[in-house]
């Protein structure tokens, strides 16, 4: 996910889907700022949206009619530059990929990417992630969530910003299938120690680690660029995966 600071607090949605996730309705986890689309980012929103974008709407989305096919479904929320995504994708054609940003150069990098590599097997959304959650996916609809180094911020008044809490948790237990996983990493400590709080609280989920912390990083979570530089530098990287047993 991309680390901005905050944006306004938006304007409250009706009263019936705020009751659902009223966390995440009060205060976003992203500011959108856009920033400067490059030619060839413009050019694979022009010509690749309709071949891998999906609209927002209020109600669920088929996804065996979307991707043609029945097979697990990953959903990863803020993909930023859609790197990593695009390489899960054609690393693993017996699933599907629904990707989740906000932030356009992002989507359009995304879309040159994943037409350069021929994928059938990945959709994306530009917009918001809990609304496309509440409202666009069908419960028990996921094989998986990724949220992979999300906005941890860092300072401690804003900590209520971090996407992973409570009722953000119980609205992917909504969305992920039993015995569906939400795989989470990060590189900042304190947000690894944040989310773990966070899902060991959680009911429905039980941890995957062995040690009942940590795991280490899964062999189809692609090493970044970002990630290889910290290991240099001495820099941790945390993942926690929590499969839903209810």
């Amino acid at each position: 996910m991309s680390n901005t600071p905050v944006q306004p607090e938006p304007q409250q949605p009706p009263a019936e889907q705020s009751e659902s996730v009223p966390y995440m309705r009060k205060i976003r986890s992203f500011v959108l700022r856009e920033g400067r689309l490059t030619k060839g980012q413009q050019n694979a929103l022009d010509n690749h949206w309709p071949a891998f974008g999906l609209s927002y709407q209020n109600s669920p989305l088929d996804l065996e009619q979307v991707f043609g096919r029945s097979a697990p479904v990953v959903l990863e929320i803020g993909f930023g530059m859609g790197k990593s995504l695009v390489e899960m994708a054609s690393n693993a054609p017996e699933q599907d990929f629904i990707g989740i940003e906000v932030h356009k150069p992002g989507v359009g990098a995304c879309l040159g990417d994943a037409a350069a590599a021929g994928l059938s097997n990945l959709r994306l959304f530009e917009h918001d992630a809990v609304e496309v959650l509440n409202d666009s996916i069908a419960d028990n609809s996921l094989s998986t969530v990724q949220l992979f180094f999300p906005d941890p911020w860092h300072k401690k008044r804003h900590h209520k910003r971090r996407i992973v809490q409570s009722e953000f948790v119980q609205l992917l237990r909504q969305k992920l299938q039993i015995d569906g996983v939400f795989h989470m990493a990060t590189d900042w400590q304190n947000y690894a120690e944040h989310m773990l709080e966070v899902m060991q609280a959680a009911p429905g989920f039980q941890n995957l680690s062995a040690t009942g912390d940590y795991v280490e990083r899964p062999a189809h979570r692609p090493l970044t660029k970002f990630e290889q530089r910290g290991q240099r530098l001495g820099h941790g990287v945390w993942d926690l995966m929590f499969k839903r047993i209810s």
